[in-house]
């Protein structure tokens, strides 16, 4: 059965950094494409960033420069690394991933920032 666990959220100021991570299991990791995607209130989810098993990188437009995915395939983990946060990043974190048997979800982790 797949788990995806999110970690990392919390309150920031404008300008600050958050590394969120997503822990996975019941899945073969290494060989999975894996995204963030984020819901902020009031309006749809949307993708964030994704990496490949070959490690190849995609993000939104309003991320790019700032965000930074990355994974640790010996730890069946994925990062976004989150810098020069805006308030427009308000939202709940969600790790994603995608198999033959549907899509799998973590639970999400909220990100604030505000002054």
């Amino acid at each position: 059965q797949v788990q995806l666990v999110e970690s990392g959220g919390g309150l920031v100021q404008p300008g600050g950094s958050l590394r969120l991570s997503c822990a996975a299991s019941g899945m073969l990791f290494r060989i999975a494409t894996m995204g963030w995607y984020r819901q902020a209130p009031g309006k749809q989810r949307e993708w964030v960033a994704s990496v490949t098993s070959g490690r190849n990188t995609a993000y939104t437009d309003s991320v790019k420069g700032r965000f930074a995915i990355s994974r640790d395939n010996a730890k069946n983990t994925v990062y976004l690394q989150m810098n020069s946060l805006k308030p427009e990043d308000t939202a709940v974190y969600y790790c994603h991933t995608g198999a033959a048997s549907g899509d799998y979800w973590g639970q999400g982790t909220q990100v604030t920032v505000s002054s």
